[in-house]
């Protein structure tokens, strides 16, 4: 961050080169995106995965048993992957674009990408990493705002016995 204040931005061509940087970036982690997409369909792990789905933050809701396949929710991870980075490019747009902020876009350029390597799924199936300890579905959500999540799917086998006890969920998502 403090890096990015030493830059000279008023510069067309530095300007330019960290727009072409930004887009670069975004383009690369597309383009992982859709290779993950790929070995995913070619696998098409059909092994039955079930969890206990928490109960969204203060509401008063059961949490929900989910029964779902390996290939569904690896698709359903990769779908919110997908969504996160165009929300960033959107927010990104708009700053940049409408309140011309320069700064976050060689901030942006980084960290995605950073973080798009450090994904589970690309942990899976780019690295080729077993899917056990801290890879076994169902992942850990992130963290929201300050860690206050709202908590962490649950695939053991007493709570998924209890869920099914109390009759919450249980219908397979396609």
């Amino acid at each position: 961050m403090q890096l990015s204040k030493k830059i000279p931005f008023d510069d067309p061509q530095v300007l330019t080169g960290v727009r072409i940087l930004y887009v670069v970036s975004n383009l690369i982690i597309a383009g992982i995106y859709l290779y993950i997409q790929q070995r995913i369909n070619k696998k098409k792990d059909m092994t039955t995965l079930k969890y206990v789905e928490p109960a969204p933050m203060g509401s008063t809701e059961e949490p929900k048993l989910i029964t779902t396949t390996i290939h569904s929710y690896d698709l359903q991870q990769l779908r919110a992957l997908w969504k996160s980075q165009l929300m960033g490019v959107g927010m990104m747009a708009v700053m940049h674009l409408y309140f011309k902020f320069t700064n976050p876009l060689l901030i942006q350029s980084i960290i995605p990408v950073k973080g798009a390597f450090e994904g589970n799924l690309v942990k899976i199936h780019l690295y080729g990493q077993p899917a056990i300890g801290d890879l076994k579905r169902p992942w850990k959500a992130a963290g929201g705002m300050m860690g206050m999540g709202g908590g962490e799917p649950k695939g053991d086998k007493k709570s998924i016995e209890e869920a099914e006890r109390a009759g919450r969920g249980g219908a397979k998502e396609e």
